[in-house]
């Protein structure tokens, strides 16, 4: 096992797992923040790089079809033009373009129009994820930033194969990030389950969950309301991902409870700085590898990675 002080000086580079909402992205902003972590954020590069036209198709549509038509005429004439403002901190574009199954009338998607958006978020999901490789190194050249953090979409585990050895994306994160399983407690559960029932939002669904929760509706969503198709399925939705997430961890990651990684007390959690996360993290390895031959291999091949960018960047 590695000693602590050595594990601290590598040039990591790690991929969250974990549902929506357990802490990915407050955690890899204060990476960047602390200590210039580079944050890969999988829906800024999925809303950049990927489905940057499908959004700008989708609200200049929008705006064709407005009653008011003053808009849509600067438009045609090129008098005006459309951009996204979405940022790492602003993925609302993305999120919005995802929509949600239900009645058009009141803001929702139609069955196919669901469906068609579901598959392109998918095959954005997966291109986002085989540029990690690529930008490791675009952080560092670029940018000078010795580490990079995934900070990857909660539907990870859907836009790929847990069971399948060969799975190009999951191989693709091992071979040069430690994939590090945010594990969900009790407490945390019940309150993304909280938020989910208040505060609704577009998800991505595997079609083998999806399906059978479409079946019998309409295919024009009328009479369905957004908010109250989407809210049961949360809950449902984490049941199934769990032990996908679960078997990407024992497969090709490691498992952290979200207490022992944001250091919860009797209060509310604090968010740990880049050297704290770093404790937390090799607190759970060193744990674990002892328990499995399996674990060990996973770790050297992660210290193989470190090292060699290391040596490509001297």
């Amino acid at each position: 096992m590695i000693a602590y002080d050595e594990f601290r000086k590598l040039h990591h580079a790690v991929t969250f797992l974990g549902m929506s909402g357990v802490g990915k992205t407050v955690l890899s902003k204060e990476l960047r923040k602390s200590d210039n972590w580079f944050h890969f954020s999988a829906d800024y590069r999925i809303g950049t790089a990927y489905l940057a036209e499908h959004i700008l198709d989708n609200i200049k549509y929008k705006i064709m079809n407005m009653e008011d038509k003053f808009v849509a005429e600067l438009l045609r004439s090129d008098s005006i033009y459309i951009s996204h403002n979405i940022t790492v901190d602003n993925l609302a574009p993305v999120s919005t373009f995802l929509g949600m199954y239900g009645d058009t009338r009141s803001g929702g998607l139609d069955k196919a129009t669901f469906l068609h958006r579901q598959d392109l978020y998918r095959d954005a999901e997966i291109e986002s994820m085989m540029d990690v490789a690529r930008f490791i190194e675009r952080a560092w050249r670029i940018y000078g930033c010795a580490n990079l953090v995934n900070d990857a979409s909660g539907s990870l585990c859907e836009v790929s194969d847990p069971d399948d050895i060969e799975d190009p994306v999951l191989n693709s994160l091992a071979e040069e990030t430690l994939i590090i399983y945010i594990l969900a407690d009790e407490r945390c559960e019940e309150d993304l389950k909280d938020r989910a029932r208040t505060h609704p939002k577009p998800l991505f669904y595997n079609p083998a969950f999806i399906a059978p929760e479409l079946e019998g509706k309409p295919e024009d969503g009328a009479g369905v309301d957004t908010l109250d198709f989407a809210r049961p399925l949360f809950p449902r939705l984490l049941e199934f991902r769990k032990p996908r997430y679960a078997a990407i961890a024992e497969r090709w990651g490691f498992t952290i409870g979200v207490n022992q990684l944001f250091d919860t007390g009797d209060t509310d959690a604090t968010v740990p700085c880049a050297d704290r996360f770093l404790e937390n993290v090799y607190g759970a390895i060193e744990a674990e590898v002892p328990r499995s031959a399996a674990s060990l291999e996973k770790l050297e091949r992660y210290l193989n990675a470190c090292r060699a960018r290391e040596s490509q960047r001297a």
